[in-house]
């Protein structure tokens, strides 16, 4: 998101399509189906996806060949047009999750063909390269998600049985803290923040969760409940406007 405009990328169709490239978009502020946005580098699904005011990252995930990659792209959020090629993750890998502020974006956690990892990477937005170390999650884990403020982010749950909630300062490369515990343990679960509150949606463990709860961001502490999405679904994606 620009704060106006709401734009999703790839994922998986089903067993019959497989894979997609597609980008979509929704302008935040008004309801209405999503309209044609353009088209990633490449069909895959599991990846995560970050942004400024300007322009947006998508990395990882899985490719149609099921390799998993380590492939950044970006785009202009405000025009629309096929992705184009920013850089590198550290490592190839899927289900990761982002986060940013105004500078940075930040990707945490996921899968590699090893299992879970605790790596956080990041780049600077506006400057195309591939990423740099930033530190670890306080346990490894993949399908998370994760949102920010303008200076904190928070990492949620994830496969594995974790109701673990990190919290990292985006400006200052480090190793995530502890923030507190969802209710429940649940991986393929979303993220999305109004600046104040970071709200996670969805998710999975022996079923899928409706489930929404929240956090203050700037206060360390246990998720709150927050109410239900309009069903039980895992893997979902998320995004808001100002």
């Amino acid at each position: 998101s620009d704060g106006t405009k709401g734009v999703f990328g790839g994922g998986w169709q089903s067993d019959a399509l497989g894979r997609s490239d597609t980008i979509d978009y929704v302008t935040i502020a008004t309801t209405a189906n999503a309209l044609d946005f353009g088209n990633l580098v490449a069909d895959r699904n599991g990846l995560s996806s970050c942004s400024d005011s300007s322009r947006g990252l998508f990395g990882g995930g899985t490719e149609s060949s099921s390799t998993y990659i380590d492939t950044i792209e970006y785009i202009t959020i405000a025009t629309t047009g096929d992705s184009t090629d920013f850089g590198n993750l550290s490592t190839n890998k899927n289900t990761l999750a982002s986060c940013n502020d105004s500078t940075r974006g930040i990707f945490a956690g996921g899968r590699t063909t090893s299992g879970g990892v605790n790596t956080i990477d990041y780049v600077t937005i506006q400057t195309t390269s591939n990423t740099t170390s930033f530190g670890n999650l306080t346990v490894s884990r993949y399908s998370i998600g994760a949102c920010s403020d303008l200076t904190r982010g928070v990492i949620s749950s994830g496969a594995g049985g974790t109701n673990t909630l990190d919290y990292i300062t985006i400006a200052t490369t480090g190793n995530a803290t502890d923030f507190g515990d969802a209710s429940v343990s649940r991986a393929g679960v979303s993220a999305l923040s109004d600046g104040t509150y970071g709200v996670f949606g969805g998710g999975w463990n022996s079923g899928a969760f409706d489930t929404m709860e929240y956090v203050t961001i700037q206060t360390t502490g246990n998720a709150t409940d927050f109410g239900d999405l309009t069903s039980a679904r895992r893997r979902l994606t998320a995004c808001s406007g100002d």
